[in-house]
C-alpha cells in the first residue's frame, strides 16, 4: 500500500487542498482510497468540539464510509496540549489510537492520504510531529512549500533534514510568474544536488488565491453587521492603526482588502468605505462601529465583520485564512488536481511511475511535470 502523508513547511500553505487532490488523482485512477488526519488542528473553539472540517471535507468527496472518530483520532486542540502537559498523557496510548484507526481505514486500500498537522513539530506534546507519524503509519513524506525568493530555501532544508529519509520530495505550491524561473534555474538544481527531490511546481492561479467574505467570516467566527453581499473576494489585508488622511491614502491603492482596524476607529473605518478596492471591514475588540457607519458601509455594499478579539491575534489570523486560499470546496480540490496532474509528478506520488533498469521508479513519467 502507498501511504502518503502530505506535510507543509508552513500553516495556510495549501496543504488541504493538495491532500485531497491527489486523494481524487488516486480514486480516478482506479485505486482504493482512504484518508486520514491524525491532528485535527483546524477548530473553532478552544475545547475542540467542532471537528477539524478537512476530514469532513475529505469523507464528502471521497465518500468514505469512516467515522470522524477514525478520520481524526487527536483532536489536537489548545485544551488537548493543555491537558497533555499538565496530566503527562502516555504518547504510547495516544500512538495506539491512531495506529488502530490508521488500519481500520486502510483496510482493502491501495492508497492512504495522511494529512499532517499545521506545522511539522505540531504534535511535539505528545510525540505525534508530521515526522513521528510518518514513522508510525510508514509513510512517505510530501512537503508542500511555498517559495518568494532564496531565503525561503532555509525553510525548505531545515524541514527535509527533520523528516530525513521518509521524504518523498518538495513540492512548491502558488509560485508567481515572477518567482518561477529562479526556482527553476537555481533552486531546484540546488536542492537537488543537496539531496531534496522537487516533484513539482504548481503556479498561483487567481481562482485559488484569497478567500471570500463569507469564508472569512466564518473562519474568524466573526458576526457580520451588515446586508451587503458577502460573495466579494479578500486576497490581502491593511491594518488601519494610522491616521485617516494617510490611511485613506493607503486604502485607495489596495485591491480585494479587508481593513482591520478597531471598533471604536470610526474615522479609519469612514476612510476605508471611501476606497473602491476595499471588499471588508474586519473590527475588532467586539466593538460596534456607529450606526452611521453601518449604514454607508451597506450603502456602498461592504460588509463590517465584527470579532471579539484584539487586533494583533486578529490580524494573524486573518493572515493564516487568507494566506491558505479557497482550499475548502469540491471546486478547488477539481482545480488543484489539474494543476498537480499538469505541473507535478503525479505518477511517482501515486506509485504508478514505471521502474527503471536498475529497480528505482522513473521521475520522468508525468508529461508537462515540473
Amino acid at each position: 500500500m502507498n501511504t502518503l502523508l502530505i506535510a507543509s513547511t508552513e500553516e495556510s500553505s495549501g496543504k488541504t487542498a493538495v491532500a485531497l487532490a491527489l486523494a481524487t488523482l488516486a480514486r480516478d485512477r482506479g485505486h482504493g482510497v482512504g484518508y486520514m488526519k491524525p491532528k485535527g488542528t483546524r477548530l473553532q473553539t478552544n475545547t475542540g468540539k467542532t471537528l477539524d472540517a478537512d476530514p469532513m471535507l475529505a469523507r464528502e468527496l471521497l465518500d468514505l464510509d469512516a467515522e470522524m472518530a477514525d478520520l481524526e483520532p487527536v483532536v489536537y486542540s489548545p485544551t488537548f496540549v493543555e491537558g497533555a502537559i499538565r496530566r503527562r498523557d502516555d504518547p504510547a496510548e495516544i500512538h495506539g489510537s491512531v495506529v488502530e484507526s490508521f488500519e481500520a481505514l486502510a483496510a482493502g486500500r491501495d492508497t492512504m492520504v495522511v494529512e499532517g498537522g499545521g506545522r511539522l513539530a505540531t504534535g511535539g506534546v505528545v510525540d505525534l510531529t508530521d515526522r513521528d507519524v510518518a514513522e508510525l503509519l510508514d509513510a512517505r513524506v510530501v512537503l508542500v512549500a511555498d517559495y518568494a525568493d532564496p531565503g525561503d530555501v532555509d525553510g525548505v532544508l531545515d524541514a527535509a533534514e527533520s523528516i530525513g529519509d521518509r521524504l518523498a520530495g518538495v513540492l512548491f505550491n502558488r509560485v508567481s510568474d515572477a518567482a518561477r524561473d529562479v526556482l527553476e534555474g537555481d533552486v531546484v538544481p540546488f536542492l537537488e544536488r543537496r539531496g531534496v527531490p522537487v516533484l513539482g511546481i504548481v503556479p498561483r492561479v487567481p481562482e485559488l488565491a484569497g478567500v471570500t467574505v463569507e469564508e472569512l467570516a466564518s473562519e474568524l467566527g466573526a458576526e457580520v453587521l451588515t446586508d451587503a453581499p458577502t460573495d466579494g473576494v479578500v486576497e490581502r489585508f491593511l491594518v488601519g492603526a494610522m491616521g485617516p488622511d494617510e490611511a485613506l491614502k493607503a486604502f485607495r491603492r489596495a485591491k480585494d482588502a479587508a481593513v482591520i482596524t478597531g471598533g471604536d476607529r470610526a474615522e479609519i473605518q469612514t476612510a476605508a468605505l471611501e476606497a473602491p478596492g476595499v471588499s471588508c471591514l474586519v473590527l475588532t475588540g467586539g466593538f460596534s462601529p456607529p450606526l452611521a457607519v453601518v449604514g454607508r458601509a451597506d450603502d456602498r455594499g461592504v460588509p463590517i465583520l465584527l470579532v471579539g478579539s484584539e487586533t494583533l491575534p486578529t490580524i494573524e489570523r486573518v493572515e493564516g485564512v487568507v494566506r491558505g486560499g479557497r482550499t475548502r470546496d469540491l471546486r478547488t480540490v477539481e482545480r488543484m488536481s489539474e494543476l498537480l496532474f499538469e505541473h507535478a509528478n503525479v505518477d511517482v506520488l501515486l506509485g504508478d511511475a514505471p521502474e527503471s533498469d536498475d529497480g528505482r521508479e522513473n521521475g520522468d513519467a508525468n508529461d508537462g511535470q515540473a
